[in-house]
């Protein structure tokens, strides 16, 4: 099954999302399914500036003064995920390189690792995702060698959200033509997944038994 999960790294919800989704989808290959995810960008602030800026104010000015309570409760959120959310030492940044990083990790097969080393170094390190120091030091980290390709990529996909309607993320889209958005419950994640594995042919065989001596479609037979 294929999955598309259009976020932004600066995303609260995406980040909770994320991992939701990453639980419900390992209980779909702990029943015998195959998931390939692939991390899509999407830009909630893309005239955020690259030098980065503290999160709190830039969320006054767009949010008002109740934009330390927002924090608050998707704070309370994360908490109940083990995430940690750290609005104090946020910066607000561009994150169109951090999407082309992504992009290259993806390349390498490491796409979804990227995103999630991003979400933490975002929400709990105060880090820049904008700046390009920080991000080839996250890229090490991850093992991600990058080559600073990505960016048309980018721009193809972000014009591809666009073209779909996609207006708010994170939105995870199956097969190229089932969408759920928002950060659903783990249960809600589940129950989608197994429901385009249903509509799809996909449903994988429930094992009655540990599987014991046979033969594969080699022809090979255990002895």
């Amino acid at each position: 099954m294929k999955v598309e999960i259009f976020s932004d790294v600066v995303c609260p919800w995406c980040y909770i999302g994320h991992v939701r989704f990453a639980r419900a989808a390992e209980r779909f290959r702990a029943k015998g399914g195959t998931i390939e995810v692939t991390m899509r960008p999407f830009q909630l602030n893309p005239d955020a500036p690259v030098e980065g800026e503290p999160l709190i104010p830039a969320l006054e000015r767009k949010f008002g003064p109740g934009a330390r309570q927002m924090t608050e409760r998707v704070r309370a959120v994360a908490v109940e995920e083990g995430l940690e959310m750290d609005y104090e030492r946020a910066v607000n940044a561009n994150t169109f390189e951090a999407h082309r990083l992504i992009e290259a990790a993806t390349a390498q097969g490491l796409g979804k690792e990227m995103a999630d080393r991003l979400f933490r170094a975002y929400f709990g390190e105060g880090a820049n995702v904008g700046d390009p120091g920080v991000l080839s030091r996250l890229a090490g980290e991850v093992g991600v060698h990058d080559t600073g390709e990505g960016a048309g990529q980018v721009r193809e996909q972000l014009a591809r959200a666009g073209a779909l309607g996609i207006s708010g993320v994170p939105l995870f889209l199956f097969e190229g033509k089932f969408a759920v958005s928002g950060a659903q419950p783990e249960d809600a994640f589940a129950a989608a997944i197994d429901e385009v594995a249903e509509r799809t042919g996909q449903t994988p065989i429930t094992q009655l038994a540990p599987p014991a001596d046979g033969c594969d479609d080699d022809g090979y037979c255990a002895v």
